[in-house]
């Protein structure tokens, strides 16, 4: 059944179509949403992230990054109403309309090698800067006594750039590199010395920040990601965790 999970993913087939190696189509469909519901790939995650935690295996300098996913009109025929299983599931479904039409956007947390560390959901037209906080929160690596949940160093694009992101970082003592946005610097200039000093930014470490997007393009790979066919956001993110999950065991 995992195999068919997989295979569904990486086609992009709807799950009528599954081949009958896999067995029923329905049984396979039904243990998927259960595992979705229960939150196991997410458990699974941070399973094998505990391992290679274990081993001295996870950069922990962090790039963030969101990516943009055409949503198939299947996935937009989504009723509204709350079944008994659905107390998580989010009213938009994590879809929304932006230029490319409707859509839902990924942002994504990476370590050092681009290997999904967290995954967020929402609407296409969402800011990153709406998420820039709920992101990092997202990371739990299961250690002996309480979980890592704070990187070394975060590194983000201008989108993440902020007073309050940045403040925010330094409260929890996490370094960070993010360009300031050139509106940015013309207030703070305009302000004299009330506008306060420069942000600190190393170019070099900022190199580094296309691994986050080598990881979307290795998500990408697999069809049912590029596109969402599923209709509820608590699919899509078990489909999106899975194949991070794929990710971690090629690279172990």
């Amino acid at each position: 059944m995992i195999n068919g999970m997989v295979y569904k993913i990486r086609t992009g087939v709807s799950w009528r179509d599954l081949p009958e190696r896999y067995g029923p189509w329905k049984s396979v469909y039904t243990r998927f949403r259960r595992y979705a519901i229960d939150g196991v790939f997410t458990r699974a995650l941070q399973q094998i992230q505990a391992q290679a935690d274990a081993a001295g295996d996870i950069d922990w300098l962090v790039q963030i990054d969101s990516t943009i996913v055409r949503a198939h009109q299947h996935a937009a025929a989504t009723g509204r109403k709350r079944g008994k299983h659905r107390t998580d599931e989010p009213d938009d479904h994590a879809l929304g309309r932006s230029r490319g039409g409707l859509t839902t956007e990924i942002h994504l947390a990476c370590d050092g090698r681009g290997r999904p560390l967290a995954v967020l959901l929402t609407p296409g037209q969402r800011h990153d800067g709406v998420c820039a906080r709920p992101l990092p929160e997202r990371i739990r690596v299961p250690r002996t006594g309480r979980p890592r949940c704070r990187p070394d160093h975060v590194i983000a694009d201008k989108a993440y750039s902020s007073r309050g992101f940045r403040a925010y970082l330094r409260r929890r003592g996490i370094g960070h590199t993010i360009p300031e946005k050139n509106d940015q610097k013309m207030h703070r200039r305009n302000r004299g010395r009330r506008g306060g000093r420069p942000t600190a930014f190393d170019s070099r470490i900022h190199r580094r920040r296309n691994t986050v997007e080598r990881c979307f393009s290795q998500l990408k790979g697999f069809r049912g990601i590029a596109t969402r066919y599923e209709k509820t956001a608590t699919s899509y993110e078990a489909a999106v965790t899975l194949a991070s999950l794929l990710l971690w065991a090629r690279s172990i």
